[in-house]
């Protein structure tokens, strides 16, 4: 996962370069809780460009980053979201909670 900080908008864009499976994203989950509370941002932007790959084990990670960023007062948004990341996404239900931008 590439991370890029933007202090000036208090911005943490989170760029998933990894297949989402069960074995992945317990890495990504650390990974990305460290850069969150790293940084504290006001808005996090999970970019889905690089993924290739996602199982229900991706709504699980995206999920719990989304309660973790309401802990520490911060927006969550995704982009890039590949078809195959949106119609997991959508039947999950994930759509009407993050928006994607």
């Amino acid at each position: 996962m590439e991370t890029e900080f933007f202090e000036k908008d208090k911005l943490l864009v989170l760029k998933i370069t990894d297949e989402i499976d069960e074995h992945s994203v317990q890495k990504i989950r650390r990974r990305a809780d460290y850069e969150m509370e790293r940084y504290m941002p006001k808005k996090i932007v999970f970019d889905f460009d690089s993924v290739t790959f996602m199982d229900s084990a991706g709504i699980g990670l995206i999920i719990g980053r989304y309660k973790f960023a309401n802990m520490i007062g911060a927006k969550i948004c995704m982009r890039n979201l590949t078809g195959s990341v949106r119609r997991i996404f959508d039947m999950s239900g994930i759509l009407k909670l993050i928006p994607v931008v």
